[in-house]
């Protein structure tokens, strides 16, 4: 199976552009990662990006990396933030989905049936990539304006017309996919639980007893952020997130349990 091929195989892409230093530091993760150093190899990743900026590659290594460790949760979020940057990205969303494949628990829906697929169409180009696409249709557009107005024939006068209309009307819905994709790729209330199990809780402090206990989840599982608050009861202000599970389950979690897409 080619997941099994793309996360056992070492990581072979590398930064195309930048310094010695950094092709140095990539190599050397790579290298750790052949050698199965899985902790040492994400170690140099992180510091790549770091010093360097992140890059889809290097989130794609980092996710392998995570993997290899046994740390899904991480690698989930590592794999999601690659492909924000580039969402053509076949190999972080196959490992992605094989990683998803994997987990413990199964959610349920969350949203509804059409922005869920607008939201998967969205996610198939950049936003620059369905920007370009509602530029192209534009121009397509005002060729056909051009042949309304300037051709005497009656049908490809109607042609000229009906199709302008229809272009101009798929361009507008690109440019809309497009903000779309933007607002997805630049979205801070997604989260990922990366602690290995964690019991949810029906108020924003750890339970008292099993009424206040709302479910129990492990790691992996995707989370939506509607609110968050410290806990004042302590030195240490713990932060609670309010999340979506999916559209029937909604409960509070430890920020320390999570960690941002």
């Amino acid at each position: 199976m080619k997941i099994i091929q793309t996360i056992s195989l070492c990581a072979a892409m590398t930064l195309s552009a930048g310094s010695v230093t950094a092709q140095t530091l990539d190599q050397q993760a790579d290298s750790a990662y052949s050698a199965d150093r899985f902790e040492e190899a994400a170690a140099l990743y992180r510091q790549a990006m770091d010093e360097y900026g992140p890059s889809p590659e290097l989130y794609y290594n980092l996710g392998n990396s995570y993997y290899r460790l046994g740390a899904p949760g991480k690698a989930i979020v590592a794999y999601e933030r690659a492909l924000r940057i580039d969402p053509t990205f076949s190999d972080a969303r196959t490992n992605l989905e094989f990683v998803n494949s994997r987990l413990a628990d199964r959610q349920g829906e969350r949203g509804s049936f059409m922005s869920n697929a607008f939201d998967r169409l969205a996610t198939t180009l950049t936003p620059n990539g369905w920007a370009w696409v509602a530029f192209a249709i534009f121009a397509l557009c005002m060729v056909c304006v051009a042949l309304y107005i300037l051709t005497d024939t009656v049908i490809i006068r109607k042609a000229g017309f009906f199709g302008g209309i229809l272009l101009l009307l798929t361009s507008a819905g690109a440019m809309l996919t497009a903000l779309r994709a933007r607002n997805i790729s630049r979205a801070d209330n997604m989260a990922v639980i990366i602690a290995p199990s964690t019991i949810l809780s029906t108020s924003p402090r750890e339970p008292k007893d099993r009424n206040e206990e709302a479910m129990l989840l492990h790691e992996g599982v995707k989370l939506q952020i509607l609110d968050s608050i410290s806990e004042r009861s302590d030195t240490t202000g713990l932060k609670w997130f309010d999340v979506q599970i999916d559209n029937n389950h909604r409960a509070w979690i430890k920020s320390t349990d999570v960690e941002k897409i």
